[in-house]
């Protein structure tokens, strides 16, 4: 199933951390300073203190209004664009902070704030990043007693925070904990529940294990109890020792229930997906499809985690097509209702599942261009357990993957042309074959390692980004049948299919399909398809088509139409998605019209006329169509012809043959080009002020 825990995800594993931007730095300040958010206060504020080297603990405060998170910014400038923030007027906020930085480029709360306002409204993460590093400069303090001397000790704080937790987005991991040293060696803060991710980011698992068991150890406090089990979810599942890793994901959300309880609020939603991944990893799908469900019951903004994406990939998986549809309406809907930073952080994951889903709804060409965004457009992968090369090979396979469906989509078409005609369209399909060969071998080079390969094809490997199980076999042409041959042989060898052998032999059938070694297919087919389980369709159609084929080589015509037309009931993308042809035998009309069919069937890169496949029916009344039919009878695709406004030169023949391709081999879902548009995205300046959304957003809460 899916992307890509959370830190996210083990999604695909990848791990979301649970705390957003402005919860990190309320969880950073001890019990002792009241609520939940951040109560460190300007000199002005310190009704008593200590000497200027005192400890931080010592200082008493008064109560404040919430300024960025905390009580005693006293600055009008700072104060207007916090309420212009309170108030949704983004554009304001940016605006006042951009003057006053113009102003006064020596302040370093301007420079905070405009940092903060791009950060948190636009997503934009280098600009915030140049801004924040110039505060710093600006408060670059040893101690507590020099920072509060200077009066910018709320900003030197915030700026420090701000800092880790952009590191750690952006993948530089090692300054995120040196910032985070300096925030425990300079205030005294408990830090140790928040180095556990980028502990894990850096697979330094034995110390991240350290640093949660650290926490649980000598911590009262829910939410850092909370992150450090989060943290061991996570390394129990690097360690492939999954039973332990739900236990700790279910003791992450105990953790949070108490929290819940407090704020009558919802669980934490990166928790929910992190246990569903984990069950996933164990192979309990239903128990994962009930965290989703659980997860996507209320819209959380500020989770870096969509539930809808994981419900897409795991509806597609499972052959729930109608379901598939219905869950890219409500992604979409959360999407345009999470904040902007979350926008930039989970992107690729939306790009990601929204093209394979197009892939199989007949729109390869929009597929094709929305993983070449994904692979243009930085990541930031530091929510995730996945790294940036991982994303990338996702992206690049499944880029290669769209162009090759494009090409075999213009071959069919040219089935209906003349044959030394359609000059612009064999050009456009050749561009396509090379674009989807260059795609493989950008994506072959990210996955040339050999760990990395090994892991993959664990099902629903783990702490890596996920590739649907379906479409992993892909790798077998990417990298050669004989390295993977090896590959899967050590990893069988390791346990990796200890839970079920089904993905062994899928893997084998792959293999020996791609070696032409026929026989071995069909054994190794029929294994798999014993032991695969129920909810993998996707993937036993992948295999019903490899065996079907490999039958009709061994003259075992009744097994192998048995099988062409179980691939084509749970998978109708699967034929023309490996470039298969399916016997069939014309029957019905003998018109004109049905021998002009005919030809353009014979000629088709999908059809074998056979006197021995499956039955065709051609239909030439009032309205000619065609109904391909399984042994028993029974339909398997139906199309009648739908004259469009301007058919050209176009025969009805050549209208029908192509619309009966498209009606067979895809899931012939109609989806609006205003809505493939937007699945590219939208302004992120303006997405938290339009409203616009709040209908959609009432719907999917009702579901």
């Amino acid at each position: 199933m899916t992307q890509q825990i959370l830190s996210q995800q083990i999604l695909s594993q990848q791990f979301l951390p649970q705390a957003p931007v402005r919860s990190r730095l309320t969880a950073l300040v001890k019990n002792a300073l009241t609520g939940l958010l951040l109560s460190v206060l300007l000199p002005h504020a310190v009704l008593q203190a200590q000497e200027s080297e005192g400890d931080f603990d010592s200082i008493q405060f008064n109560s404040q209004r919430l300024c960025f998170g905390m009580s005693g910014i006293s600055e009008e400038r700072a104060l207007a664009i916090c309420d212009a923030l309170a108030l949704g007027e983004n554009v304001r906020a940016r605006e006042l902070a951009q003057q006053w930085v113009s102003d006064a480029p020596e302040a370093p709360g301007a420079q905070f704030a405009l940092a903060e306002v791009l950060f948190r409204i636009e997503g934009n993460l280098p600009r915030a990043l140049f801004h924040l590093n110039i505060a710093e400069s600006l408060t670059n303090y040893g101690s507590l007693g020099r920072a509060m001397e200077s009066g910018n000790l709320e900003w030197h704080y915030l700026t420090l925070s701000q800092l880790s937790y952009a590191h750690q987005l952006i993948g530089d991991q090692e300054k995120s904990l040196a910032y985070l040293d300096q925030i425990s060696s300079i205030y005294g803060q408990d830090t140790e529940s928040f180095r556990g991710w980028p502990l894990i980011k850096m697979k330094r698992y034995d110390e991240a294990r350290a640093s949660a068991e650290k926490v649980l150890a000598s911590s009262d406090n829910p939410r850092d109890r909370s992150r450090a089990w989060n943290t061991l979810c996570a390394v129990e599942l690097a360690d492939l020792r999954p039973a332990e890793s739900l236990q700790a994901c279910e003791n992450a959300m105990s953790e949070d229930e108490d929290i819940a309880a407090s704020q009558a609020s919802e669980l934490d939603t990166v928790h929910l997906l992190n246990a569903s991944e984990v069950s996933l990893n164990l192979l309990r799908f239903d128990e994962a499809e009930d965290y989703l469900d659980r997860a996507s019951r209320q819209i959380d903004p500020d989770s870096v985690g969509n539930p809808w994406v994981y419900k897409l990939y795991l509806y597609m998986n499972q052959g729930r097509f109608d379901a598939a549809r219905d869950a890219l309406d409500n992604m979409l809907v959360w999407r345009d209702n999470q904040s902007p930073l979350v926008g930039v952080m989970n992107r690729a994951d939306h790009f990601m599942v929204s093209a394979v889903f197009l892939m199989l709804a007949g729109y390869p060409d929009d597929a094709a261009r929305l993983t070449q965004t994904a692979l243009n457009q930085p990541d930031r992968t530091g929510s995730y357990t996945a790294d940036e090369d991982q994303k990338d090979s996702f992206a690049a396979l499944v880029n290669s993957v769209a162009h090759k469906i494009r090409y075999e989509r213009m071959r069919e078409e040219l089935a209906t042309h003349p044959r030394l005609g359609a000059w612009r369209l064999r050009i456009e399909a050749q561009a396509a074959r090379f674009r989807a060969w260059r795609s493989a071998r950008h994506a072959a080079s990210l996955f040339a390692d050999e760990e990395t390969l090994s892991n993959r094809l664990r099902p629903y490997a783990p702490l890596d980004v996920h590739i649907p199980e379906w479409l992993e076999p892909e790798l077998i042409a990417l990298m050669g049948p004989g390295v993977m041959s090896q590959l899967l042989g050590s990893a069988a060898g390791d346990g990796a299919f200890a839970l079920n052998q089904g993905y062994v032999f899928a893997y084998q059938t792959e293999i020996a399909a791609q070696q032409n070694r026929h026989g071995e297919v069909l054994d190794m087919a029929e294994q798999a398809l014993r032991l695969l389980p129920a909810q993998e369709v996707m993937l036993r159609a992948r295999v019903s088509a490899r065996l079907a084929s490999a039958a009709w080589q061994e003259n075992q015509a009744e097994r192998a139409l048995d099988h062409y037309a179980a691939a084509l009931r749970q998978d109708p993308t699967v034929l023309r998605r490996l470039n298969l042809a399916v016997p069939v035998t014309p029957g019905g009309s003998n018109s004109e019209l049905a021998a002009e069919l005919i030809s353009y069937l014979d000629r088709s890169p999908r059809f074998v006329i056979n006197e021995r496949g499956l039955p065709l029916e051609i239909m030439s009344t009032q309205t000619p169509g065609l109904c391909l039919r399984d042994t028993a009878g029974d339909a398997l695709s139906c199309a009648e012809l739908q004259t469009p406004e301007n058919p050209g030169d176009d025969s009805q023949a050549q209208l029908l043959a192509r619309q009966f391709h498209d009606s067979t081999f895809s899931l012939a879902y109609t989806i609006d080009r205003s809505k493939r548009v937007a699945l590219l995205g939208n302004s992120v300046i303006f997405s938290n002020q339009n409203s616009a959304s709040q209908q959609r957003q009432d719907t999917v809460l009702q579901r």
